[in-house]
């Protein structure tokens, strides 16, 4: 019941389109339907000649109102009703708008005429009803003239045998064998004679009754078609279950994402849900106490017991364009590094559009470049590319750099080595790889990653997008720990976002100075170590001092310093 709820609240606007539609056809189609009008007449019907009883029933004895109700609308009883009316219509005609009806346990046939003008309906069944019991009448008394005329010739006939039986008897003597047979005939006759003059009595002295109108046909003041309140009610019910086939067709059509149980069906599991009030922005973090803030939190926690002791490198990916992976990284590096572990934030997800340039420096206040794709090219070291993030000291970002030269180096050594430092430099590094739908990137980058964490945005991301997400990630052999599943995020337009820092100046070389971080041995390299390449180092921001420091050192004070014990409650 809950699935169906929700898809009458996704597709409320479709149920309520349709019923709207269907009230305003209905509305259109009653407006345009010629307007009928009714006058029913109630006639009771009696026995007539050799009719008997009718009290018992509508069926029961030789009137039967049914067939009296198919006799109204006979071609005999129509010619008559048009002949009253002075109608130019054709009998059959007439008796199409004629409707007879014998309501239950009476004698009464109700008699309808349905036509476009009030005055015509009661007209027409008023001319009905006296067409029919003109023609009742005629019948019956045509009945009776009948039987009255077969009475007589009977009459006739017992009268004659009575004449000739008497004169038998005269011509006989009263001792003659033949008078009692003569005599026991006359009695016989003059008895049927006898019964046949009271029949005959009856009939002549009988008044023809066949029924009579006990109510008169009335003037209709109000149309009995089309009936609007049905008709619109009618409209409105067919509009509302076309939208319900809509909205169920358009939901099973629609394969996006709607919910968190959307993604547990693709296969993935979800270890958090962001709503409406604590999804993140796209102008700072998530403050820890807040909604998503907490939530992040228990995000952070679940990761770090899911990986193990040796892995540093997670890979944050989307199921489909947009920039729930950007939000999603920063706000998981940013509560791994609240826990006082150094955390590299690695920005590898292009922008897809001018509105979304440098999205990472947006959301930490800093410079857009040097980024990772001038560290890949050549074009600048590691530790000009690595910046501070303000109001979280232990977290360390990487932007994406320019675009224009990023295309193919996701797939290069010069990416594999910097990871390989950076593993040594801190202990978690986070990337905010592409799509897996928009770029093999994100493939590219998770098969260096120790484990990854799918983005998922409801009403952008499909099922099918989920599922091949999945499969892509398993393929190269990466950990998908699971998915973060938060609402649809409407990137701003580029007047609402706070503009990214200016360009980092290429730093000028100086001498290092005593603010260094680490060791003695850190600040002076032993003559073994004299022949290595110098590893770039973090740039600091607390002043206008460009400080080199030697990231060995700075790995080892982190790693004895501030990371907590790795069996620990942090880790």
């Amino acid at each position: 019941m809950s699935h169906y709820f929700g898809i009458l609240r996704r597709h409320w606007w479709v149920l309520a389109g349709l019923a709207l539609l269907g009230l305003g056809i209905a509305a259109g189609v009653t407006a345009r339907m010629p307007k009928t009008y009714e006058s029913a007449t109630s006639v009771l019907v009696t026995p007539a000649g050799q009719d008997t009883n009718v009290s018992g029933g509508r069926t029961k004895g030789e009137v039967n109102l049914d067939t009296e109700a198919q006799l109204v609308r006979s071609t005999a009883v129509a010619a008559g009703a048009a002949e009253l009316l002075r109608s130019p219509l054709a009998p059959d005609e007439l008796a199409k708008s004629l409707r007879v009806e014998v309501p239950a346990n009476t004698s009464v046939l109700v008699i309808t005429y349905a036509a476009t003008e009030p005055a015509a309906a009661q007209a027409g069944s008023h001319a009905f009803a006296e067409a029919y019991l003109r023609n009742r009448e005629r019948t019956a008394t045509a009945s009776t003239e009948a039987a009255i005329k077969a009475l007589s010739d009977k009459t006739k006939q017992l009268s004659a045998t009575l004449t000739e039986v008497n004169n038998q008897l005269a011509r006989v003597d009263r001792e003659s064998p033949q008078r009692p047979n003569l005599e026991s005939q006359r009695q016989t006759t003059q008895n049927q004679l006898n019964s046949l003059n009271g029949k005959l009595n009856e009939l002549t002295t009988t008044t023809v009754s066949v029924g009579s109108i006990i109510s008169e046909a009335r003037l209709p003041s109000m149309p009995s078609s089309p009936n609007t309140m049905l008709n619109l009610a009618t409209g409105g019910m067919i509009g509302l279950l076309l939208g319900l086939l809509a909205a169920t067709l358009w939901e099973r059509l629609d394969r996006r994402v709607r919910s968190a149980a959307d993604v547990s069906g693709a296969g993935v599991p979800v270890l958090a849900t962001l709503n409406g009030r604590s999804a993140p922005r796209f102008d700072d973090v998530l403050q820890p106490y807040g909604p998503g803030g907490r939530t992040f939190n228990r995000l952070r926690n679940e990761v770090l017991a899911s990986l193990g002791r040796d892995d540093q490198v997670v890979v944050v990916t989307g199921a489909s364009r947009g920039s729930a992976t950007t939000l999603v990284a920063a706000n998981l590096a940013t509560a791994l590094a609240r826990t006082g572990s150094e955390v590299v934030l690695i920005g590898a997800h292009l922008p897809e559009s001018m509105v979304e340039i440098a999205p990472i420096a947006r959301i930490f206040g800093i410079a857009a470049k040097p980024g990772l794709s001038e560290v890949l090219a050549g074009r600048a070291p590691l530790a000009d590319a690595v910046q501070q993030a303000p109001r979280v000291p232990s977290l360390r970002v990487v932007t994406t750099g320019g675009t224009a030269a990023a295309g193919g180096l996701m797939q290069s050594q010069a990416l594999s080595d910097m990871l390989s430092t950076l593993r040594r430099q801190a202990a978690y590094v986070v990337i905010e790889a592409p799509s897996t739908s928009s770029s093999a990137d994100a493939q590219s980058l998770a098969s260096l990653a120790d484990a990854a964490i799918l983005s998922v945005e409801t009403r952008r991301a499909r099922r099918p997008e989920v599922a091949d997400a999945a499969e892509q990630l398993r393929r190269v052999g990466t950990p998908l720990l699971g998915a973060v599943v938060l609402p649809r995020i409407e990137p701003k337009a580029a007047e609402e976002l706070p503009p990214p820092r200016p360009t980092l100046a290429p730093p000028q070389p100086k001498k290092p100075t005593s603010r260094t971080y680490g060791s003695e041995a850190a600040k002076k390299p032993s003559p073994s170590k004299a022949a290595e390449p110098k590893m770039p180092g973090w740039l600091g921001e607390s002043d206008a001092e460009t400080r080199v420091i030697d990231i060995s050192a700075v790995a080892a004070a982190t790693r004895d310093d501030k990371r907590p014990d790795p069996d620990g409650p942090a880790r």
